[in-house]
């Protein structure tokens, strides 16, 4: 699949929703997928290594899920803490779209599927859940990152998972660099070849945040 499939706002070729059968936060559901989205047949390898090596979200507050694709992980969240309010953002509106569908067909009303854009400037997150778009380059990468990360509340975390052979140890030794002395950067979990690695705020980090779109995964 190319990038234009991954980033683009509008991927080429016809919408064509199909359904997908998969079991998220320990319940197997029914939702519907489409090609031009990241991994549209099903829960990627990276994806399933993130959600059976967190801890449970937050209850409540902003949650959010970082490059969204057809909304597995904003879906998990939403299903586990059902009183937060949880952001799926993507710049692929086809991904959007199908974040919307699936979280209707499960009766989730607290998942708000958006553009980066539309996440309003004042809104930190007490979690973030995100398998990142590494294949759009470091520098991409880092000032994604670079947009987000500050805006983590006092004392929350993201959790990433990252292929051990596209850059985990490496975006790992960033971060440390990066933060040092206000994010805390450990490596959670090491399954199947990738890496879950542990971000967070404990110095109530805040700055300017920058417009950097959210690629879709």
């Amino acid at each position: 699949m190319t990038q234009d499939h991954y980033f683009s706002a509008q991927p080429s070729g016809e919408f064509v929703a199909k359904p997908l059968t998969v079991t998220l936060a320990g319940r197997t559901v029914d939702l519907v997928t489409a090609g031009g989205v990241f991994s549209p047949g099903g829960l990627d390898t990276g994806t399933q290594v993130l959600l059976s090596h967190v801890p449970p979200p937050a209850p409540s507050g902003d949650l959010l899920d970082l490059g969204c694709g057809w909304g597995p992980i904003a879906l998990s969240l939403a299903l586990e803490s059902p009183h937060a309010t949880v952001w799926a953002v993507d710049v692929n509106e086809r991904a959007l779209e199908l974040t919307r569908r699936n979280a209707a067909a499960l009766g989730l009303d607290n998942v708000r599927a958006v553009t980066p854009d539309a996440v309003p400037d004042d809104v930190r997150f007490m979690t973030v859940w995100s398998n990142p778009p590494i294949r759009i380059g470091k520098n991409e990468l880092h000032g994604l990152l670079e947009a987000w990360l500050p805006r983590l509340r006092d004392g929350g975390d993201a959790w990433l998972v990252v292929a051990r052979n596209l850059g985990s140890d490496s975006l790992q030794r960033w971060l440390d660099a990066r933060y040092s002395g206000v994010l805390a950067v450990s490596r959670a979990a090491t399954h199947k070849g990738f890496r879950v690695l542990r971000v967070r705020n404990r110095s109530g980090l805040t700055g300017a945040i920058t417009t950097i779109p959210a690629p879709s995964n």
